[in-house]
């Protein structure tokens, strides 16, 4: 569904070019909940930007059932941005708006009129347990419920795929839980694509089929998530994989 081919991103420094991302090739199949992990500055978020056009690769392509991203421009690029949802670390709410009102944001630059807007805003809070706080603002709800709003909004214009970075990197343990069990239950229920940034383990142990480690700008090892973490080959695996088992041992 999605192809990565050959990416770089470089970017420009006060001390040279810095590159972010060197030589990266990856699929994405319909259906999956693909992880992508690696340490801080790894260039993980530096990935997704790419994916979701906010930042336009160096070199290399990046596809989207078989339509690459640069031939898109004007109201077809409006239109592949709608096919895919971004769900932010940071939540990115509006804080003057009620949680229903952010829910409806992206379907009113849509031109969905209001009360069908209304409609479906209200189905999503139904659907992350939030129905109950649509007349709330985002400074009265706990970390784990921002984060359930910011998904309800990136599904409101159903999208095909879900992009998501460091989806529960602020939340404790236990809310973690319910977040990753939320887009798991997307990932069946929807049949949505869910592409999730991550530096902790366990959150791709939790729900991805697949995941790609990447180390220094470039992935280092790719494939089922069973597989990789079974028999990990690269250094940074091995690293990752012993750090999430001091957490627990």
């Amino acid at each position: 569904m999605i192809e990565i081919k050959h990416l770089t991103k470089t970017f420009q420094d006060k001390s040279g070019p810095i590159t972010a991302l060197r030589d990266v090739n990856l699929s994405i199949e319909k259906g999956d909940i693909f992880g992508i992990i690696g340490m801080s500055g790894a260039g993980k978020s530096t990935l997704l930007r790419c994916l979701s056009t906010l930042e336009t690769p160096t070199e290399g392509s990046i596809s989207l059932d078989g339509v690459d991203y640069s031939s898109l421009s004007g109201q077809q690029l409006i239109e592949l941005r709608r096919r895919m949802g971004v769900v932010f670390q940071g939540y990115n709410l509006l804080m003057q708006r009620t949680v229903l009102q952010n829910v409806m944001f992206p379907l009113s630059l849509a031109g969905v009129p209001k009360e069908k807007a209304r409609e479906r805003a209200m189905q999503l809070l139904q659907m992350v347990g939030l129905e109950n706080k649509a007349a709330s603002y985002p400074a009265q709800l706990s970390g784990g419920q921002k984060q359930r709003v910011a998904i309800a909004r990136a599904l409101s214009t159903s999208p095909e795929v879900l992009l998501c970075d460091e989806p529960t990197s602020a939340l404790d343990s236990l809310t973690t839980k319910s977040v990753l069990e939320l887009l798991y239950d997307i990932n069946t229920k929807l049949h949505v694509t869910i592409v999730i940034i991550t530096h902790e383990i366990a959150v791709v142990k939790a729900i991805c089929n697949k995941v790609a480690v990447i180390d220094a700008a470039e992935f280092v090892e790719c494939g089922s998530t069973k597989e990789v973490f079974a028999d990990p080959k690269s250094d940074i695996t091995k690293l990752l994989l012993g750090r999430e088992e001091k957490k627990h041992g």
